[in-house]
């Protein structure tokens, strides 16, 4: 179908579009307005009086319903401050509660600790101290080294302008360091101050990190006590390789410090779900010879037998 001098002329585009669009931005309808309003002059009359008239009382409308919701949003605006405020002094009240009762927690432990220093012997004392140490449970005193590892610069997007963190430090990169310090002989770590034992875990929710169930903010400071080759040791994994890698390619933070007369708090919250007494060489019957021993060396009581006929 071909142009008449009868039909307007269509905008005809290119294959390319967007050039197209950029090399003539002005849709032909408007030159034709244009036009028509040059050929017929501006309205008169009724006409130009309506078009002014509705134009008038659109704007009045618009601003009559900004007006409204202003009010509207001002009303609710001391509501919102109340509730927020009450929130906060609801969130400070917990914490002053949470806080007296970790102190108040802290006591009873040491009260426990000194009872059970008074009744036990010395030989048991020792061991338990020995294996609170081992499980988390207890503070410890010793040097070993630190490992601090923190996010990357944030980078910014030219087109959008908004900011991202490529070189995050994840759940799973503290995971890695601890279980490299584990296998290069450390005794106790801990994360920000947060102790681990057996069952710590250290995981994602949302943005944040949590050991266990406190919360932990870059930068992360992952301190163990070992022996005293535990830097040059670390050093030489696979983990601290891959954080080096890290460095060079995002612009991670890593570094690791021999640190001497670290102190590491107890872990929290150990709760006691199951004890045993242990178990007491049972002495051997007369004329049976020596009690059998299991394959530690450690006696196997023997369950006594009720007499034939009873």
């Amino acid at each position: 179908m071909t142009d008449t001098p009868e039909s307007p002329k269509r905008r005809q585009y290119a294959p390319d579009f967007l050039t197209e669009l950029f090399r003539n931005p002005l849709d032909p309808g408007y030159a034709d307005a244009a036009a028509r309003r040059a050929k017929e002059g501006p309205r008169t009359g009724w006409r130009g009086a309506s078009a002014r008239g509705l134009a008038l009382t659109t704007l009045v409308l618009v601003g009559f319903l900004f007006a409204i919701a202003y009010r509207q949003t001002m009303a609710e605006e001391p509501a919102r401050g109340k509730a927020r405020a009450a929130l906060v002094d609801q969130i400070r009240t917990r914490q002053d509660v949470a806080e007296g009762l970790e102190q108040r927690a802290a006591a009873l432990r040491a009260e426990v600790n000194a009872l059970r220093e008074a009744n036990l012997e010395g030989g048991t004392a020792e061991r338990l101290r020995n294996l609170e140490a081992l499980t988390g449970l207890a503070d410890v005193e010793g040097d070993g080294v630190t490992v601090t590892v923190a996010d990357g610069d944030a980078h910014v997007d030219v087109v959008t302008g908004g900011s991202k963190k490529v070189s995050k430090v994840l759940d799973r990169d503290l995971q890695d360091i601890a279980n490299a310090l584990w296998a290069t002989g450390a005794e106790a770590i801990a994360i920000n101050g947060e102790r681990l034992t057996a069952t710590s875990t250290i995981r994602a929710a949302g943005e944040a990190i949590l050991v266990d169930f406190a919360p932990v903010t870059s930068p992360y400071e992952v301190t163990a006590i070992g022996p005293d080759d535990l830097k040059d040791r670390f050093e030489e994994t696979g983990t601290a390789s891959l954080f080096r890698a890290l460095v060079d390619k995002y612009g991670m933070k890593f570094q690791v410090d021999d640190r001497d007369d670290l102190k590491l708090p107890a872990a929290a919250g150990g709760d006691l779900e199951h004890a045993y007494r242990s178990p007491e060489p049972t002495p051997p019957a007369t004329g049976t010879g020596t009690p059998a021993t299991s394959g530690t060396g450690t006696p196997t009581p023997t369950t006594p037998t009720s007499p034939e006929g009873d």
